[in-house]
């Protein structure tokens, strides 16, 4: 029995990120100066949480952006209840990773999904503020951001064809300007779909549901495009050969252009819990995702004090980002 406990004491202290008072420090930024040290570069082919107690707290973060120059990271941090979401931004200024603050564009309305364009010049995300100050709020569209010096703003809906009165998901945006996304349209191939919107002489064109390659009669979302638009990486519900509550899913295109079928990431990458909200890093080597995975489990040998069923729930929050070296990952997958 005490051996069992002492096991149990030292699995807690191996996974636990943070603990509580120490984790609102790190999300408030008080009484530190920086928020740390973050890095990705040179990622294992084993995975990791991303930036504990700075990204991956034990409230729910999902989705991330980082910048092409690597010196900013945006990601969405989830109220309880999933009311109020917002976009948090961390900045390295000196060579100094500062704390996570609320975005200088964000707090007001639920606001989610950063992405940055290839140049890192614009900022896209979804959220349902109203298009004009004073108005009601509205379903979710996608927005874009400029960049003026250090600043964001100039926010911009970016209207029809690709915003509707329904909801728009997830852009992500090729080098050409291409903008890839998620909604449930009349064209679309199962549920929500991913869709894609060629941007020819300044505008979008009507988007377009991808090929069967990506798209099925389940629901598709979360895609992640790469600059060339070489491969697409994204989210699917209950397919055959889905692990669990949502996998991970990579297409290549082929010679003639068309989307290959999709591959499942497997295991180590998708959990029998949900994994979604793909991103890989400017230079192509750094693979990150969101996931509800945990470390908690249904039942337990050993009766849990109050402590050890804190630090457990307290160690993952509802959803944390990971990391993962991508070459590897993608060869394997090709």
């Amino acid at each position: 029995m005490l051996m069992s406990r002492f096991f149990l004491l030292f699995i807690i202290t191996a996974i636990s990120c943070t603990n509580p008072e120490n984790a609102n420090d790190q999300v408030n930024g008080s009484n530190q100066t920086s928020a740390g040290n973050i890095t990705w570069e040179n990622a294992s082919s084993e995975l990791q949480m991303f930036a504990p107690d700075i990204v991956s707290t034990r409230y729910f973060e999902r989705d991330i952006a980082i910048s092409p120059d690597g010196n900013e990271i945006f990601f969405t941090r989830v109220s309880s209840k999933r009311i109020l979401n917002v976009i948090m931004q961390v900045r390295k200024v000196d060579g100094e990773w500062q704390p996570a603050e609320v975005a200088s564009f964000s707090g007001r309305f639920t606001d989610l999904e950063p992405a940055f364009s290839p140049d890192g010049s614009q900022l896209f995300f979804v959220s349902n503020r109203p298009i004009d100050e004073g108005t009601e709020t509205k379903d979710h569209d996608i927005w874009v951001a400029t960049k003026t010096g250090n600043s964001w703003d100039s926010l911009r809906n970016i209207g029809a064809p690709v915003n509707t009165p329904g909801n728009e998901f997830y852009p992500s945006v090729a080098a050409n300007g291409n903008l890839y996304y998620t909604a449930r349209r009349e064209s679309s191939k199962g549920g929500e779909d991913i869709f894609m919107s060629v941007f020819e002489n300044g505008e979008y064109q009507e988007p377009v549901s991808l090929s069967e390659g990506v798209n099925s009669e389940k629901d598709e979302f979360n895609a992640y495009v790469s600059a060339d638009e070489s491969y697409l990486v994204f989210g699917s519900f209950r397919r055959d050969d889905g692990l669990g509550g949502g996998d991970l899913y990579i297409s290549f295109k082929n010679d003639a252009g068309e989307w290959k079928p999709a591959a499942n990431l497997g295991n180590g990458i998708n959990s029998r819990f949900l994994d979604f909200c793909p991103f890989v890093s400017a230079d192509g080597q750094t693979f990150f995702f969101t996931s509800d995975r945990s470390s908690l489990k249904s039942s337990y040998d050993v009766a849990l004090t109050a402590d050890e069923y804190h630090a457990l729930i307290d160690s993952n929050g509802n959803g944390n980002i990971f990391y993962v070296n991508f070459s590897e990952l993608a060869k394997h997958n090709q």
